[in-house]
């Protein structure tokens, strides 16, 4: 508890619109209960003592200021300007460093920066500085385009995060020609008056390509992709190995109704399910999860593999297994009429779904029917074709009692973001064919309820009998963001508490349910909440209205899971081995593991949308002049961010396209205003906008309004927008009158 309170005092003193205060208030805002203040104060006296934070005028708590000398990472921006985030977490912000102060430094690098002015904005100090010198590259290889130009070879890098182009010479050693994906290694970084210069190490093949666009985001974001030696020797083993007859110390449930429900293109059966009715009319829900860590030993090749992988990656049309196939889709995967090992969360529920109890064991199955989503929604609406006879009563009750669950788990504060994903469809040659909506029927709901309360369950116990175990955390956002949230919905013309909780942001996203805006405002939602993370800190997880929770359902495909198998077979088996023999491990190797696997987990959705986005944008730029149909989702100072409802990639359109006027972007007011006109453009306002152009490299989508932008105040009537468009429209032109006067 007390590094939580940590983490949470200097979240919030790094906070932009964090104002002095002393630690009482400071516990208040964090919303720290009274008996737990002497703990919060332990915390507190903690980072003082290690100079982390300080007391300043009035005993008012604050972070130390920045001066001289700084270490940190890098960001660059391509308008030529970066930031360098501070090593030593003892600033409220990052350091700004302005064009030609960069010492072209490249995204990732450390470097050392000096601090060479301070200015005020309100009560709040802002930094800017230079660097002076770069102590370690991030980076020595990147992928890009080969492009030819009149002063010779030219590598133009994928992506944002370096957009100098490098120069490579002698490009037939390895057989490369004019726009080639190819990996380059630097040999001379770049300065004032040269390009970085690099040697060309690997050709993927041309670009635009599926697989050498698959290939390049492997190697961008340094994906593990092949097994070896070792690990497939183990997984081999293991497969051969298995003896299904071999149950001792499990329950033989062979004979249960069980099945299984996933995507149609899943090959990985990780979860199943059973349900039936006690002697007293109670639900008995079995949730099955493949039981891996009997075929994977601690410490053995494939845990370390599997460890360094931290989870599978799925890329559109490829996936990257943390465990060789011959497990992930063989011996571990439940597949229909097969024995196969799993461990089993029990629990049992009352007719309002509450848990009256739960019991866990090691069990022998043989799934009864392998389902798809669609096909247990097409049943659910009365269709039975290729639905087995004794399955039929087992996917009505699941329905029912995943309607309970999900009915008392809102009841609790559980929060339901609406940020629909979109399928792409892609033809025989990997280009994007087309896109639709990603499933989102009944089903979903069903399982994802079912494996939410087994991941509480298994949480539940591991608690309970006090051993350290990887959590899954989402920690409660901080009261400043949600001040923030709170002033930006209420700007247009939303209900929202100025300090809300969970069930207000309940109340926000159902009172948008279906609306032109609900996107915009679940995407802001998002981005006011923290991530969710693994850990073995008990902090519970906000959004799911959980004290306690990990992940225990899919450990075909996330470490995090596997970790928490070994843990629940150790209560199991009574046997708690000690750290040393790998089967429970101390609370700091938690820690480090943990943030390892965060970041293998965003690493890989961060590949995903990034390919998915090289995808659609190289489809789209054929399309140059044509129509979409978005929605606003950002806004700048230098433009208007939207979305495509079809295809779900941003455009930006720039601030001087919107129409004939003077636009600037009011923060406060959340809008873009046009300074004669007053027209407003806010989050969540349709817009239908032609492309202008496409950059696939740099991953820029521009576009333009098909017909200058009318904004809010003339159209709040037609689309019977909330008055408070109009009234602050209003505002807007009775100031510029003022002015004038």
């Amino acid at each position: 508890m007390r590094e939580h309170y940590k983490n949470k005092i200097l979240k919030l003193l790094r906070h932009a619109d964090y104002e002095p205060a002393k630690v009482g208030q400071l516990a208040r805002q964090l919303g720290v209960e009274t008996r737990d203040y002497e703990e919060f104060k332990r915390a507190f006296d903690e980072l003082q003592h290690a100079g982390h934070v300080v007391l300043g005028e009035g005993s008012s708590v604050g972070l130390p200021g920045l001066s001289g000398r700084i270490v940190g990472t890098f960001r660059a921006n391509p308008r030529g300007f970066g930031f360098v985030t501070p090593l030593e977490k003892n600033a409220r912000v990052d350091l700004f460093i302005p064009p030609g102060e960069t010492f072209e430094a490249m995204t990732g690098d450390v470097v050392a920066a000096k601090v060479v002015e301070k200015s005020m904005r309100g009560t709040q100090a802002r930094y800017s500085g230079r660097v002076i010198e770069i102590l370690e590259r991030g980076h020595n290889r990147l992928v890009g385009t080969l492009l030819k130009k009149p002063e010779g070879w030219l590598v133009q890098p994928d992506g944002t995060g370096f957009v100098e182009p490098i120069t490579v010479e002698d490009v037939s050693a390895k057989n490369a020609g004019e726009k080639d994906k190819v990996v380059v290694e630097i040999l001379s970084y770049p300065s004032q008056a040269y390009f970085a210069r690099g040697v060309i190490i690997e050709v993927l093949g041309r670009a635009g390509g599926y697989e050498s666009e698959i290939a390049s985001i492997i190697r961008q974001y340094h994906l593990p992709d092949e097994f070896n030696d070792s690990c497939i020797y183990q997984a081999h083993k293991a497969a051969t190995g298995f003896n299904p007859e071999n149950i001792e110390g499990r329950d033989d449930i062979t004979g249960k109704i069980i099945v299984t429900i996933d995507p149609p293109d899943a090959k990985d059966f990780d979860d199943a399910i059973s349900l039936e009715k006690d002697a007293q009319g109670n639900w008995l829900l079995g949730v099955h999860i493949a039981d891996v860590s009997c075929f994977v030993p601690p410490d053995s090749p494939l845990d370390k593999e599997a460890r360094e992988r931290g989870n599978s990656v799925y890329l559109p049309g490829k996936v990257l297994p943390m465990l060789p196939e011959m497990l992930s889709n063989g011996v571990c995967s439940l597949q229909p009429d097969q024995p196969r090992f799993v461990k089993s969360a029990y629990i049992t529920y009352d007719s309002e779904g509450n848990v009256l109890g739960r019991r866990y064991g090691n069990g022998l199955i043989r799934s009864t029917q392998r389902l798809t989503y669609q096909q247990v929604d097409r049943f659910l609406k009365g269709h039975t074709k290729d639905i087995k006879p004794e399955v039929m009563p087992l996917l009505r009750d699941m329905e029912t009692l995943a309607r309970i669950i999900e009915k008392r788990r809102d009841g609790a504060g559980m929060l339901h973001l609406d940020l629909p994903e979109i399928d792409i469809i892609l033809d025989d040659a990997g280009r994007v064919a087309d896109a639709q909506p990603a499933d989102t029927s009944y089903p979903h709901t069903i399982i994802e309820m079912f494996m939410v309360e087994a991941n509480e369950a298994v949480a539940t116990i591991l608690d309970r009998i006090n051993v350290s175990f990887m959590r899954r955390i989402h920690p409660e956002p901080d009261a400043l963001t949600m001040q923030k949230l709170s002033e930006l919905v209420r700007a247009l013309g939303l209900h929202l508490p100025r300090q809300p909780d969970r069930f207000a942001l309940q109340q926000l996203l159902k009172a948008v349910k279906n609306s032109d805006g609900s996107l915009a405002i679940n995407l802001v939602v998002l981005r006011s909440l923290e991530r969710a993370r693994y850990s073995p800190l008990n902090v519970g997880h906000y959004a799911l209205a959980s004290d306690l929770y990990c992940h225990f359902t899919s450990p075909i495909r996330r470490y995090a899971d596997l970790l928490v198998h070994r843990a629940l077979d150790c209560y199991l088996q009574g046997n708690f081995k000690s750290p040393d023999e790998g089967w429970i491990l101390d609370k700091q190797e938690l820690v480090e593991i943990g943030e390892h696997i965060t970041f293998t987990e965003e690493r890989a959705d961060d590949a995903e949308n990034e390919l998915k986005t090289v995808l659609i944008l190289q489809m789209l730029a054929d399309k140059v002049g044509e129509e979409l149909d978005c929605v606003v989702t950002g806004l700048t100072n230098f433009g208007v961010f939207v979305q495509s409802r079809k295809f779900g990639v941003e455009g930006l359109v720039q601030l001087t396209d919107l129409g004939p006027d003077q636009w600037r972007y009011d923060a406060r007011a959340g809008c873009v205003i046009g300074r004669h006109s007053g027209r407003l453009v806010c989050l969540g306002q349709p817009m239908k906008v032609r492309i202008t152009s496409v950059n696939v490299s740099a991953r820029q989508l521009n576009v333009a309004p098909l017909v200058p932008v009318l904004g809010i105040s003339e159209t709040a009537k037609k689309r019977k927008q909330p008055k408070r468009f109009e009234k602050f429209a209003k505002r807007q032109k009775h100031k510029k009158g003022k002015r004038k006067r």
